[in-house]
């Protein structure tokens, strides 16, 4: 009796520390909070959490222990990640479409807890952050299977904003209608002329008509308030729960690995720790080159030279100055080590202009 009091003693004296470690960690929790939020960035981290109960879970000696040790992990960082949530409930969220759209729902995604708004254009979603009305845009940068967007970019070489993440969003096309309405009853489609693009095959199987529409959220929005079984729209399956609609046949575009990536831009840019090696850091950077013989060469040069691998080189011409360009490169790895700062250094003597947009996991 005596050895339970004491182990019961033992884990009081045990909980006591705990309890004042948890507070402690709590509230540095918070402190994340804020900085996420002025940073544009996400509560949740996922990567974040499997690297550290990764790296954790080593310290565990015990086998047995360590599978209730990882547990324990998730579940405080489940507790961690909603208390931030909560705190962090005040956010505000821009993007440029209407609700329902692929905008809205990497929005969502991204911070489920804030309060959302649309915009018309990529152009008021970046304004309204740098002016300080939004916390952050979510903005499409690129879709496989058209490509970067224009817009975008040049907002990024122009503007003052930064991208602390980037989310990839599968484009899953579906065919959706009103109540009543079927495969055999439809005669027309209405949706975003990439949306009519990709289901081009399906589209002529069916020899149905089509109508432009500015988005595809817009062409559900009128199929539902429409009301006639012949017209449906083409949208994804989120948009036809909001509306309301049914779908009568889902995955209908013709190229399946269809994906867009969707970037935060905030007012703050983040920089990742210098000793980090999660093995999944990017950056982006956009630079013009001087008017010179093997300018973009050298540039090109000094990245490799540096060990970073470029993923994604473009060019996009300048609207002030006619026939030249700047270039956007996305590359792999923590620009904040040693190597990176050199090599800005470098890129930066050489290029008659440079910016690092931005850094995300």
């Amino acid at each position: 009796m005596d050895d339970l009091k004491d182990s019961r003693e033992q884990i009081a004296a045990i909980d006591k520390e705990m309890i004042a470690l948890f507070e402690k960690r709590m509230n540095v929790a918070a402190d994340i909070a804020a900085y996420k939020k002025a940073h544009g960035m996400s509560i949740k981290d996922e990567s974040r959490e499997e690297f550290l109960i990764r790296r954790n879970s080593e310290l565990i000696t015990d086998s047995t222990i360590k599978e209730y040790y990882v547990a324990f992990q998730k579940n405080l960082m489940d507790l961690s990640c909603n208390y931030q949530a909560r705190l962090n409930q005040g956010m505000n969220i821009c993007y440029s479409g209407v609700e329902g759209a692929f905008a809205y729902m990497a929005a969502k995604q991204m911070f489920p807890e804030a309060t959302l708004k649309a915009y018309n254009s990529f152009e008021e979603a970046y304004e309204a952050v740098e002016r300080g009305e939004q916390d952050c845009a979510i903005l499409p940068i690129e879709n496989s299977y058209a490509g970067e967007v224009g817009n975008v970019m040049d907002l990024m070489y122009n503007g003052n904003l930064y991208v602390n993440q980037v989310l990839d969003i599968d484009i899953i096309q579906n065919l959706i209608a009103i109540d009543g309405a079927s495969l055999s009853t439809i005669k027309k489609v209405v949706s975003h002329p990439q949306a009519l693009s990709q289901c081009d095959s399906y589209i002529k199987s069916h020899n149905l008509e089509t109508e432009v529409y500015s988005n595809t959220a817009m062409a559900a929005k009128y199929v539902k308030e429409l009301n006639d079984p012949t017209v449906a729209a083409i949208a994804s399956d989120e948009t036809a729960k909001l509306y309301g609609l049914n779908i009568l046949d889902s995955a209908i575009n013709s190229q399946r690995s269809n994906t867009t990536r969707f970037a935060s831009f905030s007012r703050a840019q983040n920089r990742p720790v210098g000793s980090a090696k999660r093995g999944n850091e990017h950056f982006i950077l956009v630079f013009t080159v001087k008017n010179e013989a093997g300018a973009l060469a050298q540039t090109l040069n000094i990245i490799g030279a540096h060990n970073f691998n470029m993923k994604n080189l473009r060019s996009r011409p300048m609207k002030n100055l006619m026939w030249n360009y700047f270039f956007y490169i996305e590359g792999e790895g923590n620009i904040n080590t040693p190597d990176g700062k050199d090599m800005l250094t470098e890129l930066g003597a050489i290029c008659a202009n440079l910016k690092l947009v931005g850094t995300y996991n």
